[in-house]
């Protein structure tokens, strides 16, 4: 079993199943002690901001906001430095817990030994 999952959200609202399905895995993930790096890319970039996570719904799905919250307890989640950029997001303005990272941070995390990756 990997000792780490790297996993990268591409999709916010504008593809709910499959954001909410990398958040529930990352989520789950922490739970069953896997060390886990979540990667916000694209639209889910905005679930880095305050309150934001909070909008998002989707039926028979566990609320966003508590699964970041249960992340960052034990993960880590991080917002694309030009994701972040191109939507003038800061360091300032993410909720706790959220670093901005870029490409070399991410290629470091998924070639390091005994790490599995998953896109959504």
């Amino acid at each position: 079993m990997a000792k780490k999952l790297v996993i990268k959200v591409t999709a916010g609202a504008d593809a709910p199943e499959r954001c909410s399905q990398a958040f529930t895995v990352a989520a789950v993930a922490v739970a069953s002690g896997v060390e886990v790096s979540l990667w916000l890319t694209g639209e889910s970039s905005w679930f880095a901001l305050p309150g934001r996570a909070a909008e998002f719904e989707l039926p028979h799905a566990a609320p966003l906001p508590d699964l970041i919250e249960s992340i960052t307890a034990a993960g880590q989640i991080t917002l694309c430095t030009q994701c972040a950029a191109r939507r003038e997001i800061t360091e300032k303005d993410v909720i706790e817990g959220v670093r901005i990272a870029g490409a070399q941070v991410f290629v470091s995390e998924v070639m390091a030994d005994d790490v599995q990756s998953l896109v959504y």
